[in-house]
């Protein structure tokens, strides 16, 4: 019961970083004031992760270690280059998020190793933090597909930066740094929707299962970026969260 080591769950600043521990709840997350500030995407992801009793009992270490496509914690994570900290007796490492988790399941997590923490860096630079999935009911639901996005707008609503993040659309989480790229400069809705389209169909892989079909989750997955940007289009660089 590593939940049960109190320096594991402390939610802390260490200079220009945020040190989340891997033992702190989804409750705890979602009324720190330093998430709420610095990582409020996380905070749109754990909101509706299972129901209050999970968000009071999970840990963001176990939504790691667990490794699963769906988790909802982890799009947010990707898209905040998240470094995940492992340690044994001797000796502490720390891994980019997308290096840790290796596919459903698989992280590279070595013998006698733990997850002690998170490393998340500050910034509250983004227009538009946004999380959102798709799932087979309203509540306690599995992803079907699921985006986190962090986005900076220039004054004129142009897009300075991009990120974007998808879960339960392959063997783990997806970004595609080629569609990153093509949205800089670029007003929210895409000048080109169908080619942004196009390069979230080649990004993601996703596979048929009991809850939805491969066909499915990819207009899916292009969707939740349509639905982004209408969103995302009505911000200029002085509005908040979304």
């Amino acid at each position: 019961c590593l939940e049960r080591i109190p320096a594991l769950r402390d939610i802390r600043e260490e200079k220009d970083a945020i040190l989340i521990g891997a033992g702190a709840s989804h409750a705890a997350l979602l009324r720190h004031p330093l998430i709420l500030t610095y990582v409020p995407v996380l905070a749109e992801g754990l909101r509706v992760l299972g129901s209050p009793l999970i968000r009071n009992m999970g840990t963001l270490g176990g939504n790691i270690a667990t490794a699963s496509p769906a988790g909802d914690s982890l799009p947010a994570l990707y898209v905040r280059d998240a470094q995940v900290v492992l340690a044994n007796a001797h000796e502490t490492r720390m891994l980019p998020i997308s290096a840790f988790i290796l596919g459903p399941g698989k992280t590279a997590l070595k013998a006698r190793e733990i997850i002690i923490g998170i490393h998340i860096k500050k910034t509250s630079a983004f227009t538009v933090s946004h999380y959102e999935k798709v799932g087979k009911r309203k509540a306690m639901a599995i992803a079907v597909a699921s985006l986190a996005a962090c986005i900076r707008l220039a004054e004129d609503g142009t897009v300075e930066e991009a990120r974007l993040a998808w879960g339960s659309v392959g063997a783990t989480i997806v970004r595609s740094t080629r569609l990153e790229a093509a949205l800089r400069g670029q007003r929210l809705p895409s000048g080109s929707l169908k080619e942004t389209a196009r390069l979230i169909r080649e990004a993601i892989h996703p596979i048929s299962d009991i809850r939805a079909g491969a066909a499915y989750r990819k207009e899916v997955a292009a969707n939740l970026f349509l639905r982004l940007s209408r969103f995302a289009e009505g911000c200029n660089s002085r509005t908040g969260v979304l």
